[in-house]
């Protein structure tokens, strides 16, 4: 049974660079072992079915199964077989895009988050593990609907596009000069490449 774009995220049926640049400035909030833990989205990258670099490109699998979910939904992974690195997914049931949360910016909790980097400052979260580790999420939130807890994406107003830098991609060998990573100038927390 297909499922349809669920009201509250049709602001990301979108082309998925597009969708990744409205998602620069919003939230995601997870409760965590009884705490708010907030950070604001502040680099992001898109991926898409059509896209060498992505993990949608060889169509749906078990391992893929969330990416191809309608806007609103998560897509956890393990880079490297290490790192937790999360994707909102983006557009409609059926076609696979996301939009790698790259970098954020701490906005509650971040004592806790610090706690659990064992650092602070922006290295707390300026890499996509930085932002999974800092926030506890890992694959078994892989799927999960963003609309509810443990782990919400909260709509902001779009930011000024003056303020979106676009560049190519971080830490990949296919589709490596497509411009599709997109941040916020100046803001401390984007990664260090």
């Amino acid at each position: 049974m297909s499922e349809t774009l669920r009201p509250g995220f049709d602001w990301l049926d979108l082309p998925v660079e597009r969708a990744a640049r409205r998602l620069l400035g919003c939230e995601l909030r997870r409760e965590l072992d009884g705490r708010t833990l907030a950070v604001r989205i502040v680099e992001t990258e898109a991926y898409d079915q059509d896209d060498e670099a992505s993990h949608a490109f060889r169509g749906r699998t078990a391992r893929t199964d969330a990416m191809f979910r309608s806007a609103g939904h998560l897509y956890v992974y393990l880079s490297h077989g290490i790192h937790h690195c999360c994707n909102v997914v983006t557009g409609r049931d059926g076609y696979g895009s996301g939009a790698l949360i790259r970098a954020a910016e701490p906005i509650e909790g971040e004592d806790v988050m610090r706690v659990r980097r064992g650092r602070g400052g922006p290295a707390l979260t300026n890499g996509p593990g930085k932002v999974c580790q800092a926030l506890g999420i890992t694959r078994t939130l892989s799927g999960h609907d963003l609309s509810l807890p443990p782990v919400r994406l909260v709509e902001r107003d779009p930011v000024d596009e003056a303020r979106i830098v676009t560049t190519t991609r971080v830490g990949i060998s296919r589709a490596a000069a497509a411009p599709r990573r997109f941040y916020l100038a100046g803001n401390p927390y984007v990664s260090r490449l």
